[in-house]
């Protein structure tokens, strides 16, 4: 059993928890076009983004919206398969669908 190092880490658990919360309505859909669809009504976009860094942003922006991270810092994995979390003596891997993983890569 890993223990808390730091006091940061007692807080990594609704953090996460949050994080999931936000991507579990994203997860189940499989189309680009049902993921731009989420993305646009609950972030007010116009348009997708037009890079992988754009349409990274936009998917870690709804997982962390209205998300208060304690001091944590998260970031799409290079692969765009997971959210990765770390800020404390630990680090944590959310996982993406594949048809995220699709939808960020391009």
């Amino acid at each position: 059993m890993t223990r808390p190092k730091v006091t940061a880490d007692l807080s990594l658990a609704p953090v996460a928890a949050n994080i999931d919360l936000n991507l579990q309505r994203l997860r189940g859909l499989s189309t680009r076009e049902e993921i731009f669809s989420e993305l646009a009504l609950e972030l007010n976009l116009g348009s997708t983004g037009h890079t992988r860094e754009e349409r990274a942003e936009q998917v870690l922006r709804l997982a962390l919206r209205d998300v208060e991270m304690h001091g944590w810092h998260a970031e799409v994995s290079d692969d765009a398969t997971r959210i990765h979390v770390h800020g404390g003596s630990v680090s944590l891997d959310l996982g993406l669908s594949a048809a995220l993983a699709e939808y960020i890569s391009g």
